[in-house]
């Protein structure tokens, strides 16, 4: 055979066909090109060319031609950077093979789990050999190159030593696989979907991002008036915005931005990020943020400040549908784009999103690695990492900033809790803070009094809780679990009869909660009465503003997060932060640890704790973390072992199976129900449904269903719909509680 050919084009004739030596060529000086970004430009050559190898088999191009051929081909190349240096090839070797099924590991094999490494060594080293006369000669006078300074070998032999460099090793790999995978995606792209390829890239530069910020910042002060331009609050923001430029000229490395809330975090943290970015030849900022909530109002801002063209949000609960609605289909197609692979400028992403990625196996997911590197990497709310995990994210963190041209944000409205320092050696290393004197900040900034509990406070109910609410006209009280927010908003109706009451918790649907947030912003702002209940979802960077919020005892970062719904705007002199002991305790694990830590720590201070001493959350972090095991997956051990799958299977920030999803009747959910019925199951109808879906604990879901309240839509996808649809509140949302039977027993007589 003259000619081989790496794909087709359906209904033409092969010399429309691609060959092989064209993509492998294309696919080689795009990955190298890609992993010229974390200094292995080579490596991405080696895999480029010799990807797709196996294609050179007969049975391949059979294939092709329209034979009914099972065959797997990227083996041989895999076979064949490993026999061309058996140790030194082995990272070609774990790439090449993953381009299609993901990344397996060496040894392990387990149901589900792509074949081990070893055994497709040994499966195609016969026909690698046989193919190997076919290959042309710049394959096979490739050489394997000397590995990336960065991955120099220990001198040493000290244990610890050697196992870092395993993990830095493991880690490389992952980047090269990226680099890979997404020059394979988009030569293929290219040649079969150029229309889609042409959609590609075309975002504002760094530079001019740099500008609209100082711009947009500029506006928002000229608009202010003289009493407010000249508030205390308002001159801490500004001190903070000009702290950001001002440290943008910092050498690369990890930085800490310590400003309590209502300081401007958002713009100036993103101020920072683009100004440092464009002094460092940088590529790209990416916002990693804890809660979609979050994220919605942190990329509306962004949008605002830089243009809706600029900003890709990457979160699972996008609706693409109304995404198209409300910016348009070039806009919302671009972002979908660059959502594959990161290439855009300005990316805001969960953290499950961006740190599950970083420790994937999975081709679609690990596509965007190699554009991580070259990066501002802001991490907003960092308190709320799961400990259980911190090894692994701090170890990842390190080695982005120490061998892949990264910088790293820690921002935060506490004193950092990731920060390296005796005692919690793990942490970021080197860590610098953007605006000096955290601590005096928050002085500037204080606009809440702390009251604590006493020792003997009595514990209150929801019914007590309430009635003290009833009392004020506007007030805000956050509870530990969804069943005593519930009931406490319910006493709370009884008391106050005037339609002023809100409830919040995750038993309702992202669009209701979305609603009644809406509701309550409108309402304080008239400046009616409003009181809400409310869980902790409340908490972290949702923005409103009470004069008085109760809260729960419980963790440190949780009652300062609290507290900045509290006079946030400082409208009042002093806004009033009630802490009090709630007679359910927090959910077990982490939230239970912490509330014992912050009881201890009120016992050692005479009751009173001050929350602008940073010694305090030194304290309470160092506490916690002692209390945790940082690596309780393992995850360390595994990726030393070089077992990509089972790291990616162990690397679950939201375990799966912990919770099942329920779609409730809110809003539109019907509509959109019909579509995934008639459609079936596409990005576009899945993601439709996220809107009005509720996340149930499994006891709660065998309730619903044993009631006969769930119907499977399609396999794994429950809705509550039909006579059940009167299960879902549309105040307090989803009924699963002790009150779930005489609901079921209503609704069927």
């Amino acid at each position: 055979m003259n000619t081989y050919y790496a794909r087709t084009v359906e209904g033409k004739p092969k010399s429309a066909w691609q060959t092989l030596p064209e993509h492998l060529d294309r696919v080689a000086d795009r990955a190298s090109a890609y992993a010229n970004a974390f200094g292995s430009r080579d490596w991405g050559h080696c895999a480029g060319l010799w990807h797709d190898l196996g294609k050179y088999s007969t049975e391949f191009q059979a294939k092709l031609d329209g034979k009914q051929i099972q065959f797997e081909h990227s083996g041989v190349g895999a076979a064949f950077a490993s026999g061309k240096h058996k140790e030194r090839g082995l990272p070609l070797a774990f790439a090449i093979a993953a381009h299609h099924a993901g990344l397996a590991d060496f040894f392990n094999s387990e149901p589900g789990f792509p074949k081990p490494l070893k055994e497709r060594l040994n499966d195609n080293g016969a026909l690698m050999q046989e193919l190997s006369q076919l290959f042309p000669s710049q394959i096979v006078n490739q050489q394997i190159p000397e590995l990336p300074q960065f991955l120099s070998v220990p001198q040493t032999k000290e244990r610890n030593e050697r196992e870092a460099y395993q993990r830095r090793m493991e880690f490389w790999i992952r980047f090269l696989f990226s680099a890979l995978v997404d020059a394979d995606r988009l030569d293929s792209e290219e040649f079969c979907q150029p229309e889609k390829t042409s959609k590609r890239g075309l975002f504002p530069n760094i530079k001019t991002l740099s500008e609209r910020i100082d711009s947009y910042i500029e506006s928002i002060q000229a608009t202010l008036s003289a009493s407010v331009k000249d508030s205390p609050v308002n001159q801490t923001r500004q001190y903070v915005a000009n702290a950001c430029r001002e440290a943008a000229s910092h050498a690369q490395g990890a930085f800490t931005l310590t400003v309590p809330t209502g300081g401007g975090k958002t713009l100036s943290a993103m101020s920072f990020a683009l100004h440092h970015a464009q002094l460092h030849n940088l590529r790209r900022v990416i916002v990693v943020i804890p809660y979609t909530s979050i994220i919605e109002q942190n990329a509306e801002v962004y949008r605002k400040a830089l243009g809706t063209e600029a900003v890709v949000e990457h979160q699972s609960s996008l609706d693409p549908k109304e995404r198209r609605a409300m910016y348009g289909e070039e806009i919302t197609s671009r972002a979908e784009l660059a959502s594959e692979n990161w290439d855009a400028p300005v990316i805001v992403t969960t953290t499950v999103q961006f740190f599950e990625s970083l420790f994937s196996n999975r081709p679609s997911r690990c596509r965007k690695l190699h554009n991580v590197a070259g990066s501002v990497i802001v991490l907003d709310e960092v308190q709320t990492l799961p400990p259980a995990f911190l090894h692994s994210i701090l170890d990842a963190l390190n080695e982005l900033v120490r061998s892949y041209r990264c910088s790293v944000v820690l921002s935060t409205a506490t004193p950092p809790s990731l920060r390296w320092r005796a005692g919690f050696e793990l942490g970021l290393r080197d860590c610098r803070e953007i605006a000096p004197s955290p601590q005096q900040l928050a002085s500037q900034l204080k606009r809440v009094e702390y009251v604590w509990p006493d020792d003997d406070a009595r514990e209150l109910e929801p019914a007590n809780l309430a009635s003290e609410l009833a009392r004020h006209s506007q007030v805000l009280a956050i509870v530990h679990r969804r069943e005593d927010a519930r009931l406490t908003a319910q006493h709370l109706e009884a008391f106050a009869k005037d339609g002023s009451v809100h409830h919040l918790s995750a038993l309702m649907c992202p669009a209701h909660r979305s609603q009644t947030l809406d509701e309550i912003k409108k309402t304080l702002g008239r400046g009616a009465p409003c009181r809400v209940v409310s869980t902790q979802l409340v908490e972290a960077g949702v923005d409103v503003d009470f004069p008085l919020v109760y809260r729960a005892l419980g963790g440190l970062d949780s009652i300062v997060q609290a507290a900045g719904r509290c006079n946030r705007e400082g409208r009042i002199d002093r806004g009033k932060m009630i802490v009090f002991r709630a007679r359910s305790a927090p959910p077990r694990g982490t939230p239970r640890r912490a509330l014992g830590i912050t009881e201890s720590l009120l016992r050692e201070h005479g009751g009173t704790l001050d929350l602008n001493d940073p010694v305090i959350f030194e304290d309470y972090f160092r506490m916690l973390y002692f209390a945790e095991d940082l690596d309780a997956k393992g995850i360390q051990t595994l990726r030393q072992e070089f077992r990509f799958a089972s790291v990616s299977r162990e690397f679950q920030l939201i375990e799966d199976g912990f919770t099942h999803s329920v779609v409730v009747p809110f809003g539109n959910a019907s509509a959109r129900l019909d579509e995934l019925r008639r459609l079936g199951p596409t990005r576009e109808t899945t993601r439709g449904l996220q809107a009005f879906t509720v996340n149930i604990y499994p006891d709660a879901f065998q309730k619903l269903s044993n009631a006969g309240a769930l119907q499977e839509i399609l396999e794994g996808t429950w809705a509550v719909t039909g006579i059940f649809s009167g299960l879902y509140d549309k105040k307090y949302g989803l009924v699963v509680g002790d009150e779930l039977l005489s609901h079921v027993e209503g609704l069927i007589v």
